[in-house]
């Protein structure tokens, strides 16, 4: 089997097309174990999601996890499903034609936005080789993680190069990094606490919730941990509040390993105990909300808290399709497409003599 896969014709009048492909995690088609179980297996297949010997996690994995978690999750994504889907797709699918919005009032409606999802559908490849289909011969790619962390960021980059591996005509790439101390992204965090705020009034205490990962990996050097805080400081900064006032917890652990600390509902049963009466939880490290969000911290935790004595417990929603988010997200698109905003398409007299040299050369098309 060749390495290449078949390759669109290519027609030598054609425009080149720069393209931003923005990708989220990924959801399960349905609220379904059935569903879930692809789902689940795609996603702790990946090693770097799961940094335990093949040999030992495999069996783990097919054995147990496989026949009795599709199950559970299924009932907890039924609680937060909507008529429209998956939440964390429905935003995704909103951010992505605002963002071409965004970019096209500026002035760039010729750029190719879409999105994709690491691990469920759309898959990278998918969108890629629709994108290619398109005539995208430039793409930036904006993993939608304000922080960095190997089992994030890295398998969104892993991915596309799996897919281009494929490609005899790769088109030239570019990647978004993180943006966890983007000061439009900082902006849109403290405007949506401070507006929060101005109807509820303030906290005791705000907890900055980021998903957790193993505490190994922070050992290893993966600066994950490091630009969580620094995504707290800046919005204590920006909200102008004594810093012992916001704390920063990490929530969904996953086995017995210990992970990064404090834990979240821990964290937030020892406030209630403490006698802190009223907490308010925001989660910068989605830009969605999805299951993490809303069922785990807006239910699981909210009910944790009143359980242990405490009387007041408000979820701040993900930055979703805020306005200030969405124009903070066309600044840090502009500014990695840099000189591929400067570059003008060919008009049609110089696409068609292109095509005309094409066929002088022996070009069929």
């Amino acid at each position: 089997m060749p390495r290449s896969r078949p390759e669109p014709i290519y027609r030598h009048d054609s425009a080149p097309r720069t393209g931003v492909l923005l990708v989220n995690l990924g959801t399960p088609a349905a609220p379904t174990a059935a569903a879930l179980r692809p789902y689940l297996k795609q996603f702790l297949s990946d090693p770097r999601v799961v940094e335990i010997p093949r040999l030992v996690w495999w069996p783990i994995l097919n054995g147990i996890i496989l026949t009795t978690r599709p199950k559970a999750s299924a009932k907890k994504y039924a609680s937060i499903w909507t008529d429209e889907g998956s939440p964390l797709l429905v935003h995704t699918v909103r951010q992505t034609k605002l963002l071409a919005g965004y970019l096209a009032k500026d002035g760039y409606d010729g750029l190719d936005v879409d999105y994709a999802m690491r691990y469920g559908a759309p898959s990278i490849g998918d969108t890629l080789d629709a994108m290619r289909a398109r005539g995208c011969t430039r793409i930036l790619v904006v993993p939608m993680y304000p922080q960095y962390s190997a089992s994030t960021t890295a398998t969104v980059v892993d991915e596309v190069g799996r897919s281009l591996a494929q490609w005899r005509n790769q088109p030239e790439m570019r990647f978004v990094r993180n943006f966890h101390d983007d000061p439009g992204y900082i902006d849109a965090l403290v405007k949506s606490v401070r507006e929060h705020w101005a109807v509820a009034g303030e906290p005791e205490r705000l907890l900055l919730s980021f998903h957790g990962v193993p505490r190994r990996s922070l050992d290893l050097g993966d600066p994950y941990h490091c630009e969580c805080h620094k995504t707290g400081r800046l919005v204590a900064e920006g909200l102008g509040v004594a810093r012992e006032r916001v704390l920063v917890t990490f929530q969904s652990r996953f086995g017995k390993a210990e992970w990064l600390k404090p834990y979240t509902q821990p964290t937030l049963e020892h406030l209630a105990a403490q006698g802190v009466r009223r907490v308010d939880v925001m989660c910068p490290g989605f830009v969605g909300d999805c299951l993490e969000t809303l069922e785990e911290i807006a239910l699981e935790c909210k009910e944790a808290f009143l359980e242990k004595g405490g009387q007041t417990f408000h979820y701040i929603p993900c930055l979703n399709e805020r306005d200030a988010w969405i124009k903070a997200l066309a600044r840090l698109v502009r500014g990695h497409l840099g000189n591929w905003l400067e570059i003008a398409p060919p008009d049609a007299a110089a696409r068609k003599a292109a095509l005309e040299r094409a066929r002088t050369l022996g070009a069929g098309q």
